[in-house]
């Protein structure tokens, strides 16, 4: 059936508003080209749209011609504020931002494990309203959380996940409580996926998988465009995937004997020790992260630390070689803290173990932007 004027016109608006949220201010011009559009169309739905609050003449198009210049039209940034946070199991940080996601305000705080419950929930709230209030926000619009674990796709609510602090799903309901805002809660592996699809090392790759390594491991699956979250939401726990080279085999509640094993943050500390690599320790990142790096920027390649990276490759390419024959993604990228810290060094000796793993050719690249893929997301 035909959408009916209305209809049309929300979804035209929404279009425009997309387009000059990824593009940056545009001519009415543009916009029709971008859009495929009338130009009447596109005249009414900027009159519309102005006429609203949502989008303003922010300037005028440099081209040179006779007549004036064409005007350029941007979204109304100040319209709302939003906050975003990056819930770990050792603390939050948290950024708040305009509609076009210019940070205004940022700010962390760690929550040590002998922390209660009630506490901890109540330092990350804090954490929110001083950072809000710093940004100059007297309201938020939008709450998201990024968080690890299972989010349930019926409610959208983090689920009870085994070895994940209780303070994680009350957090949610609290902000609920404290703010007038949509509050969203979103696997922080998930979001890492879409901010390297936007504006990282995914940019040109509408199917792609995103591999998380960290405290944690995880994966994200982009096809076609679209995150996909499975029936459970539990899309990309490979964590828990069985695969050689472990002392047994994971369990429904816990992934020691799984893919974790191997690639999580502890298994590559006692990697490295195996090999003599060694890194000072740094409240930047994790000691995991950091030993990564240090292999990564210390090279002889044929030294200690070139082999420290040979046999973590060697570990990476198990899990991601289940997932690429399954899949088929034509690239994996490598994030979280971990990920980044090996660059290319670590990208390029996984790729070159999937080419002899897989008949399916797979491009590895490291993430461009690292731990804070999480809050871009």
């Amino acid at each position: 059936m035909p959408a009916s004027p209305s209809t049309a016109r929300a979804i035209n608006d929404r279009l425009a508003l997309r387009l000059l949220q990824q593009e940056g201010p545009l001519t009415a011009g543009q916009l029709k080209q971008l859009t495929g559009l009338s130009r009447p169309t596109v005249a009414d739905l900027v009159e519309r749209l102005t006429a609203a609050g949502l989008i303003a003449v922010v300037g005028e198009a440099g081209e040179q011609r006779r007549g004036p210049n064409a005007r350029l039209y941007g979204i109304v940034a100040d319209l709302a504020r939003l906050a975003a946070l990056d819930v770990r199991t050792e603390g939050v940080s948290v950024v708040v931002t305009d509609l076009l996601g210019s940070v205004l305000a940022e700010a962390s705080v760690p929550i040590g494990d002998e922390t209660c419950t009630g506490s901890a929930v109540e330092q990350a709230v804090t954490l929110v309203e001083r950072t809000a209030k710093e940004a100059g926000a007297d309201k938020l619009h939008t709450v998201g959380i990024g968080a690890p674990g299972l989010i349930d796709p019926a409610t959208g609510e983090l689920r009870d996940s085994s070895g994940l602090p209780e303070w994680h799903r009350r957090l949610v309901a609290a902000l609920d409580d404290r703010f007038a805002a949509r509050v969203l809660v979103e696997n922080e592996t998930n979001l890492a996926a879409l901010a390297e699809q936007r504006a990282g090392s995914a940019r040109d790759r509408d199917t792609f998988v995103l591999l998380w390594l960290g405290h944690g491991i995880g994966a994200a699956v982009v096809l076609d465009g679209a995150l996909r979250r499975g029936a459970s939401g539990g899309t990309g726990e490979i964590g828990f995937l069985p695969v050689p080279g472990t002392a047994g085999l994971p369990s429904a509640t816990a992934c020691g004997g799984g893919f974790h094993s191997l690639a999580g943050a502890a298994a590559i500390v006692e990697l490295a020790e195996q090999y003599g690599v060694v890194a000072p320790p740094s409240p930047q990142e994790p000691h995991a992260a950091a030993l990564v790096r240090a292999a990564a920027n210390g090279v002889p390649a044929s030294g200690a630390a070139g082999h420290f990276l040979d046999a973590l490759a060697d570990r990476v390419a198990i899990g991601a070689a289940s997932v690429i024959a399954v899949l088929d993604p034509g690239c994996v990228v490598l994030a979280g803290e971990i990920g980044q810290a090996g660059g290319e060094a670590l990208a390029g000796r996984v790729q070159d173990r999937l080419t002899r793993l897989s008949p399916l050719p797979t491009e590895v690249r490291a993430s461009s932007l690292g731990g804070g893929a999480v809050l871009r997301g």
